[in-house]
């Protein structure tokens, strides 16, 4: 009687072993399943914390636009800058990485403001006349995009339709300026046009409010109303042509944001 006692008890104390066994082994294949599901979250996360330094890194390092007066603009992001037309610069600090000239008038073509910002790597994108006097450079052309660099830039075509100071069959150009994720159109000497109502996707639009040679304040707020920019920043004014005034009634008239900037002064592209 005593010895089927302990072998019943016995075989209770097994199947207990067998029973805690099987518990011990159920819980590693669940944590190893666990660890298993969650490995690709882990991935996502490291990869979402990866976008959001980069992005992060782009803000802090960010694109910045300044405007030098008339129609020359100098673009910066990280290492790399970039001068719009440049003319009667006050300075020489020869740290030009690319170079736009929208056409050969002398208020936007100045050879001496070349070479003030010429480095020893410096690019030259202009159009086809400027390339011919500069005996350097890529010729670029309306719908034309060239790639330099970090860089896309498009050429978009600028003239007067009813007018005789730019025309069309000359293929002069404003430029959209690709860097980083941002979108900057400068218009150059031109009207609205059909090409330029065309644009999409802008973030800063460069547009010319002196009128005479150029679109006046009326016609750049139609012009934006048709690109649709995040921002717009008035020039071709207080020289030459066009004056203060011009930009400010610009400014009232735009369905955009627009900023007016003074000479010299260096803003954030958003």
């Amino acid at each position: 009687m005593l010895y089927r006692t302990f072998a019943i008890k016995d075989k209770k104390m097994r199947a207990l072993r067998l029973l805690i066994l099987a518990m011990v082994a159920g819980l590693l294949v669940c944590g190893c399943k666990k660890e298993e599901v969650e490995k690709p979250e882990t991935e996502r996360a490291k990869t979402k914390r990866t976008e959001e330094e980069q992005a992060g890194k782009e803000t802090a390092m960010g694109v910045t636009l300044q405007w030098l007066g008339h129609a020359s603009f100098k673009i910066c992001h990280e290492d790399a800058v970039i001068y719009i037309d440049p003319w009667k610069l006050t300075e020489s600090p020869h740290d030009a990485t690319l170079v736009l000239v929208s056409h050969s008038h002398s208020d936007h073509y100045s050879p001496e403001d070349i070479a003030r910002v010429n480095g020893p790597d410096t690019k030259l994108i202009a159009s086809a006349d400027v390339v011919a006097k500069e005996k350097a450079g890529v010729a670029i052309m309306p719908g034309l995009t060239i790639v330099s660099g970090d860089f896309r830039v498009s050429g978009v075509a600028a003239y007067n339709p009813d007018k005789q100071f730019h025309p069309r069959e000359r293929n002069w150009v404003g430029f959209v300026i690709e860097l980083g994720s941002k979108r900057i159109y400068y218009a150059g000497d031109t009207d609205l046009t059909e090409e330029m109502k065309a644009l999409k996707d802008i973030d800063i639009a460069l547009l010319p409010v002196g009128g005479k040679y150029t679109m006046n304040a009326e016609e750049a707020a139609e012009a934006a109303k048709h690109i649709k920019p995040k921002q717009a920043i008035p020039y071709h004014w207080g020289d030459i042509v066009g004056g203060r005034n011009d930009a400010e009634q610009f400014a009232n008239l735009a369905e955009s944001n627009v900023k007016i900037l003074t000479v010299g002064e260096t803003m954030s592209v958003e």
